[in-house]
């Protein structure tokens, strides 16, 4: 998705987002910088962003990556608005017929009738073809 002429990109990011860049040829995986890193525009080179806590409204986070060309001058650049969304499954772990969100028992199952834990029921059939 770079713009022709692009050789390599910069990335800004808002404090609720996380950003990785993984570079071909290189096991590890680095964590970028909010600004003034410059990455090579190599195939193979892979930006990974996500949000590190939920959001306090819609598209209250950003990330935005600027190409440029050989000699560093700017090019272009692509934004994304990111909105991230809490979830919890919140469970009757006691079994007491009382749902609690922060109820000790989640973590862990205990077969029988004094045990704890929830108990989930999932449907994994094939309804539709």
């Amino acid at each position: 998705a770079a713009p022709a002429g692009a050789v390599s990109f910069g990335v800004k990011y808002t404090e609720g987002v996380s950003v990785e860049v993984a570079c071909r040829g290189q096991a590890e995986v680095r964590s970028a910088p909010s600004s003034g890193t410059r990455w090579p525009l190599d195939e193979g080179t892979v930006l990974m962003f996500s949000m590190s806590r939920a959001s306090t409204e819609v598209n209250d986070n950003k990330v935005t990556v600027s190409f440029y060309a050989e000699g560093g001058q700017p090019i272009n650049q692509a934004g994304v608005f990111l909105t991230g969304i809490g979830i919890s499954l919140d469970v009757d772990a006691d079994r007491d017929g009382v749902v609690e969100k922060n109820n000790p028992n989640k973590a862990s199952w205990t077969w029988g009738p004094e045990g704890h834990g929830a108990i989930l029921l999932v449907s994994c059939d094939k309804e539709r073809p």
